[in-house]
């Protein structure tokens, strides 16, 4: 395992309003029956220390930490001052690797000038702004508190911190129109960001959008038209010297040196370990993989007990892990080496290079790399391997 990165995600499930899209494990106030949100630094460093202490007893060698991502819900919701005293203690109990990359999510309306300045005083490098859409009439339909204008602002605030930034955006929603996605891809490009993350509205079952269309109060969202988002996304993005490199995932071209992809997010589809703090949390630590218990009551009884809070755990065998390799790799520009896909299935390159799916020059040179074409077929392509 020590050839492997090491990185920590710290899972925030509060927010002051549920989307009606999101199925993540999240509550608002009056969900969290018995549990308060002060209380919930105080119980993930203790979950912290035990991760510490756990890794220790298997022999694992002390590695530094590469990577930390605060993600939620929302982290923001929390005090300035709880989300430093988990990184302070992250970095007690492993140590930050120099250079590591420390990123929180945000919602538009949860900070503000001077608690962007005290995240960056206590080491934060990455802020990820949830921006979703610029038009007014989308933001309704997923439930967002913000407003179009408060975005510019705090990418603004954050960048005067010293900060780099990243928006999220979301395309496909019911009732967007094509004018509508490309006025906010053009609103995120006029902020300058450094990154930009765009995902197609998936309709999770249970989710209050869920039941809007079943019930006809919403239209179903148009697969055609969101594959043409994504195409027209891909061009503006280019003419933006923005660079793909996962295929929801675009990172700004400059001549700096610095790093503006999202180094966190590589290590997991890179198959690096990482372990994941909090209610509902994932973990990956060489050929183990699990998850917490859900819900922060539950969650934090066995943590204060010094029990780790698993609610289910398996051992990965090699079948597991050659799934998720090509499942993984495949969605990166970097591509999937041709030596890593199983000899029985090499032969359908030939093909995929015919169907306009994969890179020809990318497969001569030894990786499986998506087209356009083959980036809105991915899970074709992906099936067809594992077959």
């Amino acid at each position: 395992m020590t050839n492997r990165a090491f990185s920590v995600y710290v899972h925030v499930p509060f927010c002051r309003v549920r989307c009606g899209y999101c199925d993540f494990n999240t509550y608002t106030g009056q969900q969290l029956r018995g549990f308060s949100q002060s209380e919930y630094a105080e119980v993930a460093c203790a979950e912290i220390s035990l991760a510490r202490a756990t890794l220790a007893g298997t022999g694992d060698e002390p590695r530094r930490v590469d990577t930390v991502f605060f993600g939620g819900g929302t982290p923001t919701q929390l005090p300035v001052d709880d989300l430093i005293t988990m990184l302070r203690r992250i970095d007690d109990e492993w140590g930050l690797a120099p250079g590591c990359e420390i990123t929180t999510e945000a919602n538009p309306d949860t900070v503000d000038a001077p608690a962007l300045d005290r995240l960056a005083h206590a080491g934060f490098t990455r802020v990820s702004f949830g921006m979703q859409s610029a038009v007014p009439h989308v933001l309704a339909t997923l439930d967002r508190t913000h407003t179009p204008q408060r975005v510019p602002q705090v990418v603004e605030w954050a960048k005067a911190a010293g900060l780099q930034t990243s928006l999220d955006l979301i395309y496909g929603t019911p009732g967007e129109s094509m004018a509508d996605w490309r006025s906010s891809v053009e609103a995120a490009l006029a902020c300058e960001p450094d990154h930009l993350s765009a995902y197609a509205l998936i309709v999770e079952q249970g989710t209050k959008l869920a039941r809007q269309i079943r019930h006809g109060e919403v239209a179903e969202p148009d697969d055609d038209l969101t594959a043409d988002k994504y195409e027209w996304l891909d061009q503006r993005m280019r003419a933006a010297d923005f660079d793909w490199y996962e295929l929801s995932n675009w990172a700004r071209v400059a001549d700096d040196g610095l790093e503006r992809r999202c180094r966190h997010n590589l290590h997991y589809w890179q198959g690096d370990d990482w372990w994941g703090v909090g209610p509902g949390a994932h973990s990956h630590v060489g050929d183990q993989r699990w998850h917490n218990l859900k819900h922060p009551a539950p969650y934090a009884e066995q943590v204060r007990a010094g029990r780790l809070p698993e609610a289910a755990r398996e051992t990965l065998d090699a079948t597991s892990v050659y799934e998720e390799r090509v499942m993984l790799a495949s969605r990166l520009r970097t591509g999937l080496p041709v030596q890593d896909i199983a000899p029985e299935r090499r032969g359908l390159l030939e093909q995929m290079i015919d169907d306009g799916l994969i890179d020809d020059a990318s497969v001569r040179s030894g990786a499986l790399v998506l087209t356009l074409r083959g980036r809105l077929l991915a899970d074709r392509v992906v099936a067809d391997l594992l077959v």
